[in-house]
């Protein structure tokens, strides 16, 4: 078998390789094995006994022992498998196993075992504090190792908690953690049902592409499917949360479809999978302006989709940097799916006048004019209120009211003639 390699070579090799190597009689009896056999499998060299003796008799080593077995009794030629391995001190172990047969004057098998678990852990983990596409992209293909991107035309879809900020500074840290995770842990399972990349988390929020790194020609639908799944979600991530001792969530969705650049971004040393472009600071902006439960999309996005949406608004916005206004529409179902959304009806308590005082927010940072207005009523579930004003405001303008030692926040959703429709976002006690 190794006529044209020396001797002394062929030691060296057996002996020192990572792998295990064991030589295998016609009938199965192991005639010798290298030093990662021996710590493999717990067994001297020259044990004289059936190489499937040497494997523990214990649940999980079926697969390895029936491999030995029929590749011996039924004199295959080749064999070759991924299966798991139990030692005799109980821990797991993923075995590539390759086994070739060679007849010769002394008939036997060579058999070389790669244990992959430490790399199928690391790929395990990578996939995880990654995605499992960014993670394939990265480990497969030519370009995943390599610095640069190339521009493709994808959907992006952001999310994000309303009053988390807030809610925020009444949590411990691990109360936090807690209920973050289990939120990222239902919404991950819809992004990775329509094929969603989820590039980062924002804090609270996720930003999503779709169509990048793995090329999806219905991106668009895709994305969209996915948020009403995503929202339609929050019933059950609520349900948990009240079960738990935790308050219920609220998210908002924005989604816009344009060409970005997509690629690894960074340094040689350090590098991570980027989508990058003015559609996304489009698809931030457009989910600035939801309140819980709704998701906007773009024109842009609604041009690309074949089957019709419900939608129960629309509006328009200008992009930061833009000249030109973009058309968005409220999402109210697409095709079979279909979402309940916050604020279509609204259930108004009795009127009880309240004067108020109330700020303007640009981004997070509260405009220093004091302005002042009166609450007309509110509604029954303390979610919305009618707001009278002189001062013109604009549609989902953010603003922050002062009433009785409290900051509550709000976003303007409508005018009406007897005052603006807001809806309050988060509340924080004591200022």
């Amino acid at each position: 078998m190794f006529d044209n390699i020396p001797a002394e070579q062929i030691k060296y090799i057996f002996e020192n390789t990572d792998d295990a190597v064991c030589v295998v009689s016609s009938s199965g009896v192991l005639m010798d094995s290298n030093p990662s056999a021996e710590k493999l499998f717990g067994i001297p060299a020259n044990s004289n006994i059936k190489i499937w003796d040497a494997i523990p008799y214990v649940e999980g080593n079926d697969d390895l022992i029936q491999l030995f077995i029929d590749a011996v009794t039924q004199k295959l030629t080749s064999q070759e498998a991924i299966v798991d391995y139990v030692s005799n001190e109980g821990q797991v172990h993923n075995l590539h196993v390759r086994l070739t047969y060679y007849k010769g004057d002394v008939s036997l098998y060579l058999i070389v075992i790669t244990d992959l678990t430490k790399l199928i852990k690391v790929e395990s983990a990578f996939a995880r504090y990654t995605s499992p596409d960014i993670a394939d992209y990265v480990l497969t293909t030519s370009e995943g190792q390599k610095r640069g991107g190339v521009t493709q035309e994808v959907t992006i879809l952001m999310s994000d908690l309303r009053g988390f900020t807030a809610l925020a500074t009444t949590m411990s840290a691990q109360r936090l953690i807690n209920l973050l995770n289990h939120y990222f842990e239902k919404m991950v399972s819809v992004i990775e049902k329509y094929h969603g990349t989820v590039i980062e988390f924002l804090g609270d929020g996720i930003f999503v592409v779709f169509g990048a790194p793995k090329e999806w020609p219905d991106h668009a639908a895709l994305a969209v499917s996915c948020g009403i799944e995503m929202q339609n979600a929050i019933k059950e991530v609520n349900e948990w949360n009240r079960e738990n001792g935790y308050p219920d969530l609220e998210m908002g969705i924005g989604i816009n479809t344009g060409s970005v650049v997509v690629g690894n971004i960074g340094s040689e040393k350090k590098m991570k999978y980027g989508c990058m472009g003015s559609p996304v600071n489009t698809a931030g902006r457009l989910e600035a302006l939801t309140i819980g439960g709704q998701l906007l999309i773009t024109e842009n996005t609604r041009q690309l989709l074949k089957e019709d949406i419900e939608y129960i608004s629309d509006g328009a916005f200008l992009p930061k940097g833009s000249t030109k206004e973009l058309k968005y529409y409220e999402v109210a179902g697409m095709g079979s799916l279909t979402l309940d959304v916050r604020g279509r009806d609204i259930e108004w308590g009795e009127e009880a006048p309240e004067e108020c005082s109330f700020f303007m927010l640009e981004a997070k940072t509260v405009i220093e004019e004091e302005l002042k207005g009166t609450i007309l009523k509110a509604s029954k579930d303390l979610k919305f209120a009618v707001l009278k004003t002189d001062r013109e405001l604009p549609l989902r303008q953010n603003i922050m009211v002062q009433k009785n030692g409290s900051r509550i926040y709000a976003k303007v959703i409508r005018k009406e003639p007897e005052g603006y429709i807001v809806c309050f976002t988060s509340v924080m006690q004591g200022v």
